[in-house]
């Protein structure tokens, strides 16, 4: 390839344009524009980027399963025909792979945001403006010429997805229910490729899940979730005591904020007290019911 490698590690694959019976072990090459899956020098597969047409992580087919375990599968089109290409390696380089896929896919993107189109129950006279994609740990950020949005997983409360007529074209429109700042808030985008959108909701779902799944087995006491609130709120900052603006007795905040921390849903920091995206994710769900 002539363009430069942004990965490259051995795995096993297989996919249904290949004529061999098993799987075979191989070089897995990732550039900006293509996947190439080479055993050898006569015997490799280079699917461009823009044929993909979806990506799952963790997903085998049904016809090659006993076969792989931890897995990247990707959808593509190849002479007018759909096809299917299975990379298995360890659990932390599938993990890694598919994060640069992703990326190498979507970012860059050409998009148009509405930012935000709602705020609260009102809807604002905002437009859709021109923006590109681009994918950051646990957080998407679309950047236009005056702004850069960018919107962290752990706010989102709903992902939904409709078709929008825009620009005089129907286009595939994201909306992201979320809440920066202890508002929802509503930020639509839009794509003129379904494609690129349905890989784009494989990515947020599955970062989103990842998310989530840390905190299956978090219980929260109401001792907790007043000190996680307050510091959602600014309280733990530099010159705002968390004990002077929560109801629990001073000499028990730090005992439950040593709770906290030990169940990875604050951190300090230089300024302070942080929230973690796990925790994030509990005040934004403790908010919710407040405001059912």
């Amino acid at each position: 390839m002539s363009e430069s490698i942004i990965a490259d590690f051995v795995a096993q694959f297989d996919s249904s344009v290949a004529t061999r019976a098993e799987p075979a072990k191989g070089r897995v090459l990732l550039s900006e524009k293509r996947l190439v899956l080479a055993v050898d020098s006569n015997d490799r597969l280079t699917i461009p980027l823009n044929s993909v047409i979806d990506v799952a992580v963790g997903h085998v087919p049904d016809e090659i399963q006993g076969f792989f375990e931890s897995t990247v599968t990707l959808a593509f089109e190849l002479k007018g025909q759909r096809h299917k290409a299975v990379v298995e390696a360890e659990d932390s380089t599938i993990q890694k792979f598919a994060t640069v896929l992703f990326k190498a896919i979507l970012n860059g993107t050409r998009m148009s945001i509405k930012h935000p189109a709602r705020v609260g129950g009102r809807v604002t006279d905002e437009s859709f403006t021109p923006c590109r994609l681009f994918l950051r740990p646990q957080s998407v950020r679309f950047k236009t010429r005056e702004e850069t949005v960018e919107i962290e997983l752990a706010t989102v409360t709903k992902f939904s997805r409709s078709n929008r007529d825009i620009n005089g074209s129907s286009q595939p429109v994201l909306e992201l229910q979320h809440m920066p700042s202890g508002e929802a808030m509503v930020t639509m985008a839009a794509m003129n490729t379904a494609r690129k959108m349905t890989i784009l909701g494989r990515y947020l779902r599955l970062e989103y899940t990842e998310l989530m799944n840390e905190l299956k087995d978090v219980e929260i006491t109401a001792d907790e979730k007043e000190i996680l609130t307050a510091i959602y709120s600014g309280g733990g900052q530099e010159g705002v005591s968390l004990a002077g603006i929560v109801d629990i007795d001073p000499s028990n905040v730090t005992m439950v904020l040593n709770r906290l921390e030990e169940k990875d849903l604050v951190v300090d920091t230089e300024t302070g007290t942080r929230l973690t995206p796990k925790g994030q994710i509990v005040v934004n769900r403790h908010l919710e019911e407040v405001n059912v």
